[in-house]
Order: structure tokens, then sequence, then C-alpha cells
């Protein structure tokens, strides 16, 4: 366990432009209370074009901030094309002195032995996959977001490295080699006209009674609702969790992250950084349901309980 929490920022999954991205880093580099921030395209290749020539800047800039820069590898490498596009990212990496966090399990064999960071799209759901992670040099590991927290305590317990867990925003659920954004415009993935930038907290997806169910964000399914950890996180921290991430969303993220630096110091409680979610929240309804081992879009008003 780490002397006291650490927020991280985790990278911008949406499909932002590029002159956006840079004013958002400005601002985190200069107000937001995290200390690690997560930088790069990991969810469509044909996105990282706008994204690739801002990022040394915006790497300078955060670290000018006091902040530790993480580059992020892709989620679903598919392509030649692709594999190499994650050996650059590696090698540039490498120059800078930069981790990588591994966002696919493949990128591991061109990264071996550098010390890195397991990002929580890699399936780690035991003590076993712990313990091997870690003997390939991992200095810390993000779970993946559905997982329960008695599955939670378990790990956390056996974990020989830090452990983090993604906190807010709305979950990640699955990847696919193709383009759910493309086709609800009738377009094809290698046509897509870049239609996802259009939504930069995703695009919701109805049920056919109309029920709002979940959202797609390119090639990837998230969750209609955004994950908020508010009321449990420092029932996490006390089962040896030290890091919690902050996935970026549409909305003000430095006073986010300005909230929940206040919960995890103790100066307010759960109720009023959930107060000032909603208010920050764009119309987004918030959940908490897989920490509680219930479906994932629920919203439970209730504690963990005693980690021992």
């Amino acid at each position: 366990m780490t002397a006291a929490p650490r927020l991280t920022l985790g990278p911008v999954l949406f499909h932002w432009p590029a002159e956006r991205l840079v004013d958002f880093y400005s601002r985190i580099a200069d107000e937001a209370p995290v200390d690690i921030v997560y930088l790069g395209e990991i969810v469509c290749s044909k996105r990282a074009p706008f994204v690739e020539p801002v990022l040394p800047d915006i790497i300078e800039r955060l670290q000018r901030g006091g902040k530790t820069v993480v580059l992020s590898s892709r989620a679903l490498v598919m392509t030649d094309r692709e594999s190499r596009m994650v050996a650059d990212q590696i090698a540039a990496a490498r120059a800078m002195a930069l981790q990588i966090e591994v966002n696919d399990i493949g990128a591991l064999r061109e990264l071996a032995p550098d010390p890195h960071v397991v990002g929580p799209f890699i399936n780690v759901y035991n003590e076993s996959t712990l313990a091997w992670l870690a003997r390939q040099n991992a200095t810390r590991i993000c779970l993946p977001p559905e997982l329960p927290g008695d599955a939670i305590t378990l790990l956390a317990a056996a974990s020989p490295v830090p452990l983090e867990i993604f906190s807010f925003g709305r979950l990640p659920l699955a990847i696919s080699a193709r383009c759910f954004h493309a086709r609800a415009h009738g377009l094809h993935k290698d046509s897509c006209r870049y239609t996802c930038g259009n939504d930069p907290d995703g695009r919701t997806v109805h049920t056919l009674d109309g029920e709002a169910f979940l959202a797609i964000n390119g090639t990837q399914t998230m969750s209609q609702t955004c994950l908020d950890l508010s009321g449990v996180i420092l029932d996490l921290f006390a089962r040896g969790i030290g890091h919690f991430r902050l996935s970026p969303q549409n909305m003000d993220m430095v006073a986010v992250a300005g909230l929940y630096r206040q919960l995890i110091y103790g100066q307010i409680g759960p109720e009023e950084v959930q107060d000032g979610l909603s208010r920050l929240a764009n119309g987004l309804t918030f959940s908490n349901g897989f920490i509680h081992g219930r479906e994932g879009r629920a919203m439970i008003a209730a504690r963990l309980g005693d980690p021992h």
C-alpha cells in the first residue's frame, strides 16, 4: 500500500480534436490534483495521426506541471501496421525515459524487460496472473473494472506490485475490429469520416423499447452510465489499493479530480462528491454495481465493509 492514495488520469478514450487535447492537458498540468497521467490513442489506430503530433508538447507540459507521464499502448492490435505502431511507441517511450502502459498482451514481447504498467484491458482475474505479470517486470497493474470488491480484496492481498482501480468514467466493456460508429452512419470502417468525433462522450445506444442501454465509441463498447466509486474508495484503500484512475469525460475533469482529492484526504465525504459530480455531469448518470457484485449499471449506496 502507498503512504497515501494516489489519483491517476487515464488516457482520453474518445476522439477529441488535437487542439482540444492540448488545451485539456494544459489545464490538467496546471490545475488538476492528479499524480500520474496516461497518454495515447488506445481505441483506434486511425485516430493516432491526429494525436501523435501534439504528444511531445503535451508530455513536456505535463512534466513541467509535476505530473508523471505514462504512454498507453493500443488495446487491440490486429495488423502488421498496428504492431509497428506499438513498436514505434515503445521506442519513443524509451527515448523519453517514460514507462508504457500495456493494454494488449502482445506488446510485452516487444517491451521486455522494460518496467511497465499493465492496463485495465488485460484480463487479470487471479493471483497466478498477477504473479506472472510481476515477473515480466510490471510495476503496477490496473485491474479490470468489472471485478467485485471481494475479488479485489483477494488480489490486493496477494499482489507483489501496487494495484490501480478504474474509479470514474464510462466503463470500457469491449473492443472490436468493427467500427460501430461508422455502421450507425451507414459507413464502412475504412471510410468512417471520423464520425466518432461528433460524440465527445460516446454515442448512447437504446434498446427497441427506447431505454438507454450502452454507449459506442468507434470500435469500443462502453457503459451507458458513468462509474463513480467515491462511496468506496476509502474502503478500497484500506484493502490495499493505492491508485485510483479517473477516465476523462466531456466535463470539467479538473473539478472532478478536485472532488476526489478532497475525498481521499478526508476533507469532504462521498455524498458531497456525488452532489458535485451531478452538477458537472452533462446528463450522465452514475453507477457502481460491479464493485458490489451487482449489475454494472446499478448505483448502490453502501460501503464494502470490513476488509478483515
